[in-house]
């Protein structure tokens, strides 16, 4: 358990646009990709936005083959890999083989092809002929195993909201165990369809209004989409190739509440940011920024911020906090993958990435909200939470590459 875990790439698509680059851009600028929606079938929706992916295109990136039997969540997840294998120095010769695994977070798959088949099945029209191979979970992973030449552990992780991560961090303890060398982890959702939407319209958890984390009178978040990938490398392996590591992936912890299926708990949440303290030998006054979970919902925002008094105590007034989801939305399985993308950049280049919409502070989620622009902090390590339905909670750290 001593290896270090390098990330050495990285690939995303979201609401931002196609790319790392265009993720942190918009995370660093404050540049919202929320939308007014444009739905077949969705008229009759109350929310009329969501953190959609622009002007995605297929065609020409992956092999038609493939993309006959990918639902498009599976489409991001292949595209957002291939970018980050290439990102790492890799091709399919040198990345793939039986020491490397794909191991990726989704919430729930390809649930934009389950609600087209059923559309079309209950109208007494005919479904897709691949809709099995579309829409099962573990789709996502074998693609990318398909596309990459990945032959060691390939599976699919579902922890709800918290996949991402939770995918991440099981591929960083399997690098270190010494199972594998070499992964590439991340999460792929899509749930922009008129039938999800509904669903979660009928949580009375979507705003008609923007997405206000840890502000007072915000009313909920805003869906979103996309694929955040990573290639994780035991130091080892990285430096006999003599690769440049972007950062290290010092610290994973998890826990499950064990009381409820949508409300959430502080303790719970404040044991799996504990644990990755833990497993990262760190302090909370090691920490430097804070990528939080921050869905904008009432009773979500202030968990997390009671479970992150509870763990630093006096210490968080000093450590800015921000969150992803008024650029990119909640991408849900998708959504700690991009989050810690965003948190791997804000480590790189030294800047703390804004926290948008904070309209007045909610006494009841005391934070050092990093409102207004980008601001250039010292970052040794930071930490991006992830916290689901269910009760999963999950939180990784990483630490500049020295």
């Amino acid at each position: 358990m001593t290896r270090r875990v390098f990330i050495t790439g990285m690939g995303a698509v979201s609401a931002a646009g196609d790319g790392v680059e265009a993720l942190w851009q918009a995370a660093r600028d404050g540049r919202s990709g929320i939308r007014e929606l444009s739905l077949d079938r969705g008229e009759g929706l109350r929310i009329r936005q969501a953190a959609r992916v622009p002007d995605f295109n297929p065609e020409g990136r992956i092999d038609p083959v493939l993309l006959r039997t990918s639902d498009l969540y599976t489409q991001f997840g292949i595209c957002a890999a291939v970018e980050a294998v290439k990102a790492a120095g890799l091709d399919r010769a040198t990345f793939g083989g039986d020491r490397t695994a794909a191991i990726i977070g989704s919430g729930v798959g390809g649930i934009g092809t389950l609600d087209e088949g059923c559309f079309h099945f209950y109208r007494g029209e005919r479904i897709d002929l691949f809709s099995v191979p579309r829409v099962m979970t573990s789709s996502v992973a074998s693609h990318v195993s398909i596309v990459l030449g990945v032959t060691g552990p390939t599976f699919v992780v579902s922890g709800a909201c918290a996949s991402g991560s939770q995918a991440i961090g099981i591929a960083a303890s399997l690098i270190r165990a010494g199972v594998i060398d070499r992964a590439i982890c991340g999460g792929a959702e899509t749930c922009i369809n008129p039938s999800t939407m509904r669903a979660w319209e009928m949580l009375r958890v979507l705003t008609p209004g923007a997405c206000r984390p840890f502000s007072a009178g915000r009313d909920g978040m805003v869906l979103g989409e996309g694929a955040g990938m990573m290639v994780l490398e035991a130091e080892d392996a990285a430096v006999a190739r003599s690769a440049t590591p972007l950062a290290i992936l010092a610290g994973y912890g998890t826990s499950s509440d064990a009381k409820d299926m949508l409300q959430p708990d502080a303790e719970g949440a404040a044991k799996a940011i504990t644990a990755a303290l833990a497993d990262a030998g760190l302090s909370p006054a090691d920490i430097d920024y804070i990528n939080a979970h921050g869905t904008g919902t009432v009773l979500n925002d202030i968990t997390e911020a009671a479970a992150l008094r509870a763990v630093f105590g006096d210490k968080l007034d000093a450590i800015p906090v921000s969150s992803s989801k008024p650029i990119i939305g909640h991408a849900l399985g998708a959504g700690g993958a991009l989050e810690l993308i965003i948190t791997v950049r804000a480590l790189m280049e030294q800047i703390v990435p804004p926290h948008l919409n904070l309209t007045a502070p909610d006494p009841k989620c005391p934070l050092n909200l990093a409102t207004g622009d980008a601001v250039p902090a010292p970052i040794s390590a930071a930490i991006s939470n992830s916290f689901a339905f269910g009760g999963i909670n999950a939180s990784l750290i990483v630490s500049r590459a020295r």
